[in-house]
């Protein structure tokens, strides 16, 4: 059974800015780093771009057939270059099958498939994308290679890899675009291996901004469809509103209001105490460099940025964090303002949360076993199987478990299983 595409239903007017500028780019066959804060949107604006069937006709308009490739890098077991390339592989011979090609085409990508797997050869298994690529052009294709959270891989990817990918436009004959996808410029991530002056001849930055009110609406109205919610018309504005265009925010606040059987008056102070809620926030926060961070703090307590600091934190400007009307500097979301303004609150007292004392008591009920990541994901946040758990959130979590049985002098200890999961030992 084909999973129903949401986004594919949205009306075609949807991030309207956003997808004009990303159907020109590939129109010319141009290459994009696709930007954004953590948990924005980019996802959601990709699913719509990709599978709406109107998308080629009104924004890419020429008369060239592009294949859309989607490699996303969440599907990567292990992080590492071997994997990667065999899942773009995989990627790129499913979209073959699924092409208007010929049959002995088909038969060849598949060929060259099932070789790779046997040899498991880095060499041969990059030859074969060379070999895929260059047929789906022959058969008058014009190939679009999505690399969806790449930012996942900037810390296993090698210049020669980069080379490798730089190197597939050739075997394509240049009628192959790139669509990358990260929560920062690629060669803040990786000076070394994105060079600035290489990669922006290779592709350009497009910063994707916290959703405008009219698009935060559609997207909040198919949430609300799929929980079977039926917030009043005054809840749906203020969630909206509180949001601030980001949709994983919107996403976690309908969570959170759905479990309450009557919406609470101060709709900012409930959702503010939610846990996810205050981990999304964090992991926003701390994504930022230092910079960011003190430019940020600063308007939060209503100063003025001087020319010198906003250039030296023009990552919040160009992806939306800090928005400027009539002159006036603000953070995006009430939500994040609000996380922003408790920084310099005193801390906690000490005790587990909710979602601590979930982890806890999941991790004590199999001491000594490891507990993977997707089992503390099913155990500590079911409410969320829809839209996942970032790693960070996770980790974040942990951290924290594991600093407060140290405190509390518990006699427990929260071990690390590098990029397994974790365990609960007895110190």
């Amino acid at each position: 059974m084909t999973r129903r595409i949401t986004e594919a239903s949205y009306p075609i007017d949807f991030r309207q800015e956003d997808a004009r500028k990303l159907g020109e780019s590939l129109a010319h066959h141009d290459s994009v780093v696709l930007i954004g804060a953590k948990r924005v949107g980019i996802s959601n604006f990709l699913r719509f771009f990709l599978y709406h069937e109107a998308i080629a006709s009104t924004y890419i308009k020429n008369s060239t057939p592009h294949v859309f490739v989607t490699v996303d890098l969440n599907d990567l077991v292990e992080r590492n270059i071997v994997p990667f390339w065999t899942l773009l592989l995989t990627r790129l011979v499913d979209s073959v099958q699924r092409s208007p090609l010929p049959e002995t085409v088909k038969r060849q990508c598949r060929r060259l498939f099932v070789q790779s797997i046997q040899l498991k050869d880095l060499f041969f298994t990059v030859d074969s994308v060379q070999k895929v690529l260059a047929a789906i052009v022959a058969g008058g294709l014009y190939p679009t290679l999505f690399l969806i959270r790449f930012d996942r891989m900037s810390d296993v990817v090698t210049p020669e890899c980069f080379n490798n990918l730089q190197g597939l436009k050739e075997a394509a004959h240049q009628k192959l675009s790139y669509v990358f996808t990260s929560y920062r410029p690629l060669y803040d991530l990786s000076p070394t291996v994105f060079p600035k002056s290489v990669l922006s001849v290779f592709a350009r930055n497009m910063f994707l901004s916290p959703a405008k009110p009219g698009d935060t609406k559609i997207i909040f109205q198919t949430l609300e469809e799929r929980y079977h919610a039926n917030f009043s018309t005054q809840v749906g504005t203020a969630l909206i509103n509180l949001s601030g265009g980001h949709v994983q925010y919107l996403h976690l606040a309908i969570l959170r209001l759905h479990e309450e059987k009557n919406p609470p008056s101060d709709l900012l102070s409930c959702l503010v105490q939610d846990e996810q809620i205050q981990l999304l926030s964090e992991e926003l926060f701390e994504s930022l460099t230092k910079a960011e961070k003190e430019a940020l703090m600063r308007i939060q307590r209503g100063e003025v940025i001087d020319q010198a600091m906003r250039q030296a934190a023009s990552y919040l400007w160009n992806t939306g964090m800090v928005s400027e009307k009539n002159g006036k500097q603000g953070i995006f979301s009430p939500l994040f303002s609000h996380y922003l303004g408790t920084l310099t609150a005193p801390s906690g007292n000490g005790e587990l949360t909710k979602k601590e004392h979930l982890l806890f008591t999941f991790l004590k009920a199999r001491e000594g076993e490891l507990c993977e990541r997707d089992a503390i994901i099913e155990a500590v946040w079911p409410e969320s199987k829809d839209m996942g758990v970032s790693d960070w959130a996770i980790d974040r979590l942990v951290a924290r478990v594991r600093g407060k049985l140290k405190a509390q002098k518990s006699g427990y200890e929260v071990i690390t299983v590098k990029t397994r999961g974790y365990k609960l030992i007895q110190t």
